[in-house]
């Protein structure tokens, strides 16, 4: 497949603007990624507040950038490290199918199944109205949930594998929330790159 013409798949919710990339990075581009981003970001893991309790985030994350803004989410308030090379080459890669130049980047390490992010919208006002996300996949392969804010109805699951890119764009964060859901299956780590404009 050539990494020009990336296979792109339209999920077509009502309401959204989402493409799913399931090859955008090629197995062992994606390999090599993984195991250099694991070994080389400087992982923290913050407390979150939930229902007036304070409780270990269920995940370790880490903030790049290239403006010095930091990014606040679930009153938690992270400073920016510098990009890295890697960082840089996987960047300028999505930036042409996302035909947006992102400023930010949030990386989330998902240990094993017990790993979660519970539901929410990329909706922070610092991210501006109608926010670019672009959310890169390298390891474990998980389920991302998907429902609609006002219509229960509307449900929607898709698998991110190794080495995909997840576009959400338009009013997406609008309309709809997200999440990746614990699971209970004996499996390996993930790490989540999410791509944005921090305005």
């Amino acid at each position: 497949m050539s990494s020009l013409f990336p296979e792109e798949i339209n999920l077509d919710l009502p309401d959204s603007t989402i493409w799913y990339y399931p090859d955008f990075f090629p197995p062992e581009e994606a390999n090599l990624y993984l195991s250099s981003l694991k070994a080389e970001t400087p992982w923290q893991q913050d407390d979150i507040k939930v229902f007036g309790k304070t409780y270990p985030q269920p995940r370790l994350t880490a903030l790049y950038g290239n403006n010095g803004k930091p990014y606040s989410y679930s009153n938690i308030t992270m400073q920016p490290h510098e990009f890295s090379e890697a960082l840089l080459a996987i960047k300028n890669k999505i930036e042409a199918t996302a035909a947006s130049i992102f400023t930010t980047c949030l990386l989330n390490l998902y240990r094993d199944g017990k790993d979660s992010n519970g539901w929410h919208a990329d909706n922070e006002k610092e991210l501006g109205v109608n926010p670019v996300i672009a959310s890169v996949t390298f390891g474990q392969e998980r389920f991302f949930h998907l429902k609609h804010r006002t219509n229960k109805n509307l449900k929607h699951k898709i698998l991110l594998e190794h080495g995909s890119l997840l576009l959400m764009k338009g009013e997406t964060q609008h309309h709809w929330l997200h999440q990746i859901p614990k699971t209970a299956k004996p499996i390996q780590e993930r790490i989540n790159l999410t791509f944005r404009v921090i305005v």
